[in-house]
């Protein structure tokens, strides 16, 4: 799995504070959730733990290893987020967690009326094209890396529950994990479509479209063509994309382009111009101004290493 967005960090609690070395929890409770942050400071398996509510929990430091659903376990890292429906138990290893290295896992336990609520909201302003079923969050794609947008929705709801202590915590810690959720249900729904698009290309527009600019990166890609492809008006299909996938077209293209040119960058006896225009720029300034604001690295430095992961 790719590495996703790092959260800000979470001051780790005093070693005279702990109650326990292996799962120590920390609580903030607000209207509509409860913000969970979980150390671990030695070694343990087999850990349980359970919800009531939908739980959306997001690694800050070492590596879990999880089990869900009866299933083998999976590493769980830092830059990554697992949904976890309510009452599902999760068993936990902490294969590497000691006093100098530490886990450190944010649990934000969801109401269910806030969910529906949203998702009703979402369904009422904007039904999806692509999907009979409506807005819902897809607990079969639970573990998702975070990308920009989620990854700043979440920081934003830990510093809102850890420091905030205004009488307008609660409305907006709602409007908050309303835009929580609506972020969650994009991520997931792109991913669904990166995933599955050629499987899907033939019933789902977007898909299709998908498929389509991933096959001509190295073109010159109309978005007039695109929104024909869909069989959708220009303004509606532009509408549309963003949100369902909570990214524009035109950002999408450049995303997809930068992640081309990023594995060109692996091999270090390549051009910059070359993997400039074999990732589909067409002009070296524009590609490596590009680059650096989507990495913020230039394309020379992740070349020679300084911007690999």
């Amino acid at each position: 799995m790719k590495q996703g967005l790092l959260l800000q960090p979470v001051p780790l609690t005093d070693e005279r504070s702990l109650f326990t070395l292996v799962e120590n929890r920390s609580s903030f409770t607000m209207e509509h959730c409860q913000l969970n942050v979980f150390e671990t400071h030695r070694h343990a398996e087999k850990v349980n733990l359970v919800f009531g509510d939908l739980v959306l929990t997001s690694m800050l430091r070492g590596k879990k290893v999880m089990h869900l659903f009866g299933n083998p376990g999976f590493e769980y890292l830092p830059g990554e987020s697992v949904i976890v429906p309510p009452n599902e138990v999760m068993r936990i290893d902490f294969p590497e967690a000691k006093m100098e290295n530490p886990t450190q896992c944010i649990a934000l336990a969801i109401s269910g009326q806030q969910i529906q609520e949203t998702i009703n909201l979402l369904n009422e302003r904007s039904p999806l094209m692509e999907n009979n079923q409506g807005w819902q969050i897809d607990q079969q794609m639970f573990h998702l890396v975070n990308n920009l947008d989620l990854a700043d929705i979440i920081n934003r709801i830990v510093r809102l529950s850890i420091k905030d202590q205004s009488r307008e915590k609660d409305a907006l810690s709602g409007l908050a994990l309303r835009e929580l959720l609506i972020r969650l249900m994009q991520t997931q729904a792109r991913e669904m479509i990166e995933r599955n698009y050629n499987q899907l290309a033939s019933g789902n527009r977007f898909a299709h479209v998908v498929q389509y600019i991933k096959q001509n990166l190295r073109e010159r890609i109309s978005l007039d063509m695109l929104h024909e492809k869909a069989c959708m008006s220009r303004a509606n299909f532009f509408r549309k994309f963003k949100e369902a996938y909570g990214i524009s077209p035109n950002d999408y293209i450049t995303q997809e382009r930068i992640k081309q040119a990023k594995e060109y960058l692996k091999n270090p006896y390549e051009s910059i111009t070359d993997v400039c225009f074999k990732a589909g720029f067409q002009n070296i300034n524009h590609f490596i101004r590009t680059f650096r604001k989507e990495t913020g690295v230039t394309p020379k430095a992740f070349q020679t290493g300084a911007g690999q992961r």
